[in-house]
This record gives structure tokens, sequence and C-alpha cells, in this order.
């Protein structure tokens, strides 16, 4: 399908989380002009009337999707999130969509999803959709207590766990966990991973060696979502049909198997683990 821009108007934005200080918000908007999606795509969103720090869209996963409304989750890291945050029932957004490609679903499989962070959001419509969510296992890593993510959702419907990092300790369980639960799905199984880049690497290392399927969705910057900026430009195996062209090789004197560049937009955001080079 081919991306459509939408004006769509704000129902409402809820908080997530408590105390003074409220960073992540569900933003729910009137339905786009576009009639479905796949788990794992993206919608490039601004708040409008456009004012200079948000001239370009910032690039936001599909948290839910219905017949009634869009549902972007959230969390406010710069100027334009910032905006977002102030805006109310009635106010406009530009919203571009449906881009990217979709997270894979094997109903046949059992299926390992990992969350770092902000990365659980295109997993609420994964598991929302998901034809057998009782395949489904979700472990959950965060910085920020549970109630600031769209966390009971999923629990209600797959196993899921919890598991707050707030010290180098913490952390160095989880990756201990993480090892463990990827073998367990070895190798007739399914991971899929969303979150920051070293988490993501770390995702990649270990289903890589323990030969299990596992795609990554990436949380890539973008300034277009389309392909026509070349800012999203990652290192990457493609297959001779993975999607668009690649941009270029590595380097000048770099051999295939150096990778190319791809736009992550474009040939993206999901990738196999084993294609992405960080």
């Amino acid at each position: 399908m081919n991306p459509i821009i939408s004006k769509l108007t704000v129902l409402d934005i809820v908080p997530f989380g408590s105390g003074p200080k409220h960073e992540f918000f569900a933003l729910r908007l009137t339905p786009p002009k576009w009639e479905g999606s796949d788990p794992g795509q993206f919608v490039m969103l601004r708040p409008l009337p456009a004012r200079s720090e948000a001239l370009c869209p910032r690039p936001f996963s599909i948290c839910k999707l219905t017949g009634g409304h869009l549902i972007v989750f959230f969390q406010v890291r710069g100027r334009v999130t910032a905006e977002m945050a102030y805006l109310r029932a009635g106010d406009s957004v530009q919203v571009t969509g449906p881009l990217g490609n979709s997270l894979p679903v094997r109903a046949d499989r059992p299926t390992l999803i990992l969350a770092g962070g902000i990365g659980i959001a295109p997993f609420v419509e994964y598991v929302d959709k998901h034809p057998r969510p009782a395949t489904l296992s979700v472990e959950f890593a965060h910085r920020y207590p549970l109630e600031c993510y769209p966390f009971e959702g999923i629990a209600e419907k797959c196993a899921t766990r919890s598991h707050p990092e707030n010290s180098g300790q913490d952390r160095a369980a989880f990756i201990t966990l993480m090892g463990k639960r990827i073998r367990e799905f070895t190798p007739a199984g399914l991971v899929l991973a969303c979150g920051p880049t070293p988490f993501l690497r770390l995702v990649r290392d270990m289903s890589t060696a323990c030969g299990v399927e596992a795609h990554l969705c990436l949380e890539t910057r973008m300034a277009c979502g389309i392909g026509a900026c070349l800012g999203c430009a990652v290192k990457a195996h493609l297959p001779a049909d993975g999607g668009a062209p690649p941009l270029l090789r590595a380097g000048p004197a770099a051999s295939p198997d150096d990778g190319t560049f791809v736009r992550t937009c474009a040939c993206g955001p999901n990738f196999r683990a084993d294609q992405v080079i960080f």
C-alpha cells in the first residue's frame, strides 16, 4: 500500500505513569484515510500548524489501529515530542502512513518477544492481532516504572514478565535471562525484538550464535520516512529480493561481505537479525 498523508484530529492524549513530570503519552487520533496496517509498521507525524522545530515529522510505531482511532505511544525526548505532549482534543496533526514492512507472524511457532523501554510500542498491535497469542511470550526490560508503558494490555493476552533495570546488576541479570530464553526457543521458535541499539545488538549476537530465526525492529532516526532524505541509512546484508535497492557499498574498497547501506524506512524497519550490521 502506498503511504497516504492525512490530517487527523486529536481525540485525547493520556499520560502514562504518576508524578508531576509526565514523559509517556498515548495519543489517540481520528482514523486515517488508509484502511489498515500490519504490526510493526510506523507513521511519520507532526503537529499542525508546523512550527520551525517541527518542519520534519518524527517516526512512531503504530501502537494500535482500529476503525475508530489510531493510537501512537511516545516518550518526550526532544522539542517535537515535548510539543506533542501539549496537544489537546480538537488539535490537528499530519500523519503519513502506513510506512515500512511488518513483523513476521508465525502462528504455528512459539514466539519470544524481547522489548526494551519504548520498544514495547509495536508489540501492542502485534499481540492484539496475533491469531494465537497463547504461543507468545514477552520479556520486557524498562528503566521507568512499569505503569509508564502500555504493558497491561499485552499482559492480558499472553505470558509476560517485566524486568526493572535500576542498576548495573539488574541489567546484567536481564542479559543473562535473554540468553537463556533465546536458547529455549532454538531452533524451532521465533524471536522478535525492539529497543535501543545496544539491546538489539545483544539480541542479534545471541540469536545468531544459537541459530534461531530472529527479527529486529530498528529505532532509527528519520526525517522523511519515504526514502528520500537518506538520513536513516544503516548497514545490512540484504538478499536480492530484499525490497528497495541499496544505496552504496560500505566504502570505496568494501567487499560484498561488508554489507551495503540501506534505508531503514524503505527496507525496514524490521530486519532479520543476521542481516543488520551495527
